[in-house]
């Protein structure tokens, strides 16, 4: 095969800005101008019934014109049935697009966190995912839905009351002006106020979803350790700081709402009283001041609804901010502009003098060097926290290499797309993780649309998984509980094992996955492995009995690798894998002795590269 390679690599982010709250309104923007169109025409009849009451009362009452209220009753029929119609249809198309938009934010967001790196979630709290995609999303909901629709209606219900009252009397108009404009200056300040408030809020509610997350999710090790006490206090203590800050925005509120109150209870009174001069003196008909109380009476509710709206606005943008951090992101590890296609994945797999560390931590792997032949095995072994599953992420571009270089099939990973690189590995995590879903489905994981019943019954009967799957009442649809709750951790174990066989890609890795198991089912399993001969096996373990079959072993120490090759050499070295074989199995027997493969071997590994082995050392030296 012709190798591969590519440097510099060019890399294109793999991130989409922040789509702006105006944007999603205007994909909708016909629907929304017919919405407004309905409320312009809902609020302008509302304001057209006054009028009607004013004829009513000059007219009909006072002038006795008794033919003019059949037309009048008429126009105030018109007049409902008209508000009737448009007042539905503008909060139903309000309601539906408010709908329409959140979806699609949700959509974005939950798109946009999938195509972050695992580096962002080493530092991000499930819980406050978890709140921005619903509460701050919701929160959102409201202002482009019910709560904008309002904030419409509010200024165009004034604006046209206000022309109204001039056009009445521009005297008595001044005073309920003076009162509009003194609600407004106040609105202004509690907003500004309750801004700051709302982001403490958005912050301790998601840490609120993460304590109460952690705790429910992990609730069988709280009860196994009697922490329940504990745990409760924890909660309790953040609930407090929750209930602090909404009592907080409670007293910014009932600071500055009761100003809303007397204003709308006054005002009516002070129109009537200082109307009612008018009146005397001949400036207005008593029809006119009809209108005018009943105009006065309809802008008290814009006035009260200004507080409640200037609080679910100033919840909006408070949770806008929150999700434009999460859009601030962007993926660590990216994709080529155009990434090389390999027709078919062979399987070898090859580590060129790679170094890896992380931002805030020290190196974690150190001039790892290694070739796996395609269908071959390699074991690696080590010391928890020797960087055995940082190979395998590396491997998997969960992070990328601080140094060096990986290749598949003489490629380097880098050059690939994500989707060929990761769909050519089945892995089997340490930590298995299994959806609350039937068990047929956790093992098609990633291949519902193309893996048969009979593809995920052969995997299962070579994971060892069949024998209890089907002693279960419903077999294989049966739904397990949410990360397999109710299972045994051998028998999770067996299903994740079931799930990466059942996918038979080129390369399969397993790490530590066969910890829980009984010694007659891992010898199975090993044996089922031994027999898939076109797939490269990398198997991470604590036994020996995991890696003793490899091609060859690797043992790690502090991040890098001690020692090397197969078991029988590994044996004759009587180094870190013979204590470790010492301290399971006690000494070593003739048998074992005597299980020695030569170490005068040759055999090529990274592009460019020869690797000789022989006896206690290994020597790399350039082509």
């Amino acid at each position: 095969m012709e190798k591969i390679f590519l440097f510099p690599i060019m890399e294109v982010q793999g991130v989409s800005d922040m789509k702006k709250i105006s944007s999603y309104i205007w994909d909708y923007r016909f629907s929304y101008l017919g919405a407004v169109l309905s409320l312009l025409i809902a609020v302008t009849l509302d304001m057209a019934a006054p009028r009607l009451t004013a004829h009513v009362v000059d007219d009909v009452i006072v002038g006795g014109n008794i033919g003019e209220l059949k037309f009048l009753l008429l126009g105030f029929l018109g007049v409902g049935l008209g508000r009737c119609i448009f007042q539905y249809v503008k909060e139903y198309t309000f309601d539906k697009n408010g709908a329409r938009i959140s979806g699609d934010m949700r959509r974005d967001l939950f798109r946009h966190i999938q195509s972050l790196s695992a580096d962002f979630f080493d530092r991000t709290n499930t819980g406050e995912l978890m709140a921005r995609v619903k509460e701050d999303i919701d929160h959102i909901w409201d202002a482009v839905g019910y709560v904008g629709m309002l904030l419409i209606e509010v200024f165009y219900h004034t604006g046209i009351i206000l022309v109204c009252m001039f056009t009445i009397n521009w005297k008595l108009a001044l005073i309920s002006g003076a009162a509009m404009l003194l609600c407004g200056v106040v609105a202004v300040i509690m907003e500004r106020k309750l801004g700051a408030v709302y982001e403490e809020i958005s912050e301790e509610n998601a840490v609120l979803n993460t304590v109460a997350e952690e705790n429910l999710g992990g609730v069988r090790t709280v009860k196994a350790f009697a922490r329940e006490s504990f745990e409760i206090d924890k909660f309790l203590s953040h609930n407090k700081r929750y209930y602090d800050l909404n009592m907080s925005q409670s007293g910014v509120l009932v600071r500055y709402y009761p100003v809303f109150t007397v204003i709308t209870t006054v005002l009516p009174l002070l129109t009537l009283l200082v109307g009612g001069r008018f009146v005397i003196n001949g400036e207005m008909t008593i029809g006119q001041l009809t209108a005018f109380v009943e105009y006065s009476t309809n802008i008290v509710w814009p006035m009260e609804m200004l507080g409640w709206l200037t609080n679910s606005f100033s919840s909006a943008l408070a949770s806008n901010k929150k999700i434009k951090k999460i859009y601030e992101e962007t993926p660590a590890v990216t994709e080529m502009t155009e990434p090389v296609k390999l027709e078919k994945i062979q399987g070898k797999v090859c580590f060129d003098h790679v170094s890896f560390h992380k931002a805030d931590r020290h190196e974690i792997l150190h001039d790892i060097t290694f070739t796996v032949e395609a269908g071959k095995t390699l074991g690696i072994m080590g010391t928890t926290g020797a960087g055995k599953t940082s190979i395998i992420q590396l491997l998997q571009r969960m992070y990328d290499a601080t140094g060096g270089a990986i290749y598949l099939d003489d490629v380097d990973i880098r050059s690939l797309s994500l989707e060929q690189l990761r769909t050519s590995i089945s892995f089997v995590m340490q930590d298995v993780f299994l959806f609350s879903d039937t068990i047929n489905d956790n093992i098609k994981l990633g291949k519902k649309r193309y893996l048969d019943f009979g593809t995920v019954r052969k995997a299962s009967v070579d994971a060892q998984a069949s024998s209890f799957i089907e002693r279960m009442e419903k077999q294989y649809d049966t739904v397990i509980g949410e990360r397999g709750v109710g299972l045994s951790g051998g028998q999770k174990q067996r299903i994740s094992i079931a799930r990466a066989l059942s996918k038979k890609y080129p390369i399969l890795v397993l790490d530590d996955s066969t910890s829980a198991l009984d010694t007659e089912t891992e010898q199975m399993i090993q044996q089922t492995l031994r027999t898939l001969a076109h797939t490269t096996k990398i198997i991470i373990g604590h036994r020996i009995s995991a890696v003793r079959h490899a091609d060859e072993i690797l043992v790690l120490e502090g991040g890098a690798i001690a020692e090397r090759g197969t078991h029988g050499e590994l044996l004759q070295k009587r180094g870190l894998y013979y204590e470790t074989y010492q301290s399971q199995y006690g000494e070593v027997s003739a048998a074992e002795e005597d299980d020695r493969k030569s170490a005068d071997t040759q055999s090529v590994t990274c592009p460019g590269r020869v690797e000789k082995r022989g006896g206690e050392a290994d020597v790399l030296q350039l082509v």
